[in-house]
């Protein structure tokens, strides 16, 4: 399926410089890490700040790993929230723990050679994107690839396409190579557009998605 382009996701942003800089790099969507042992993790404070600077037309993201439904709550009460990330067990974020907040959500799956991508939609048919990424103890932000060759875009990544989001060590030179393989509607990069660990690069961020707009052009 050809979307004509692909959407873009920049991750774990904690400042107004890096904020603004993936406005102006054409960034469709930002993402806000709330798991606090994260190194990429802001407080409720940080957030309604850095939210309020997001323009109308670029979604905001806010990011948990098996939260409380206290947490969820508290974070959309805080700031300006469009939809929910949840990264982590599936034992923990069911499908209806994920919907019951009133967003839109999108459920992350870590791949290995075991993962049913068919599955895993049927079982979060309240999802609006399913977000593939490398298995980590960190929950995301390794910086690592998986093999996108799991995936299996002639068949079971063309039912739940339209949902697809890719992640797990893009950077500017191989994001082309991921998009041309799996097709996503959309691609989310965190520690590919850092100089150092949870240390974002205005440069890096727009090449990142200058390189997503080569590739969609080809």
């Amino acid at each position: 399926m050809n979307f004509a382009r692909t959407r873009i996701k920049i991750c774990g942003l904690k400042t107004a410089e890096h904020v603004d800089a993936a406005v102006a790099a054409g960034a469709d969507a930002i993402g806000f890490v709330l798991y606090p042992p994260s190194v990429r993790a802001i407080d409720l404070a940080a957030l309604a700040a850095l939210t309020a600077r997001v323009p109308a037309m670029v979604s905001t993201v806010a990011l948990f790993v098996n939260p409380t439904a206290a947490e969820v709550s508290a974070a959309i009460g805080a700031a300006r929230i469009d939809l929910l990330q949840f990264h982590g067990s599936v034992e923990h974020e069911s499908d209806s723990f994920c919907k019951s907040f009133g967003r839109p959500f999108m459920k992350a799956f870590a791949v290995d050679a075991g993962f049913d991508l068919l599955q895993s939609a049927k079982r979060y048919s309240s999802a609006n994107a399913l977000l593939l990424d490398t298995p980590s103890a960190g929950h995301g932000g390794s910086g690592k690839t998986f093999n996108w060759q799991l995936i299996n875009t002639k068949n079971e990544a063309s039912a739940a396409a339209p949902r697809l989001v890719l992640s797990g060590g893009l950077t500017a030179a191989n994001v082309g190579d991921a998009i041309r393989a799996v097709k996503p509607f959309a691609v989310d990069v965190s520690s590919g557009v850092e100089i150092s660990r949870g240390e974002k690069s205005t440069d890096l961020i727009h090449q990142f998605c200058r390189a997503v707009r080569a590739a969609d052009s080809l």
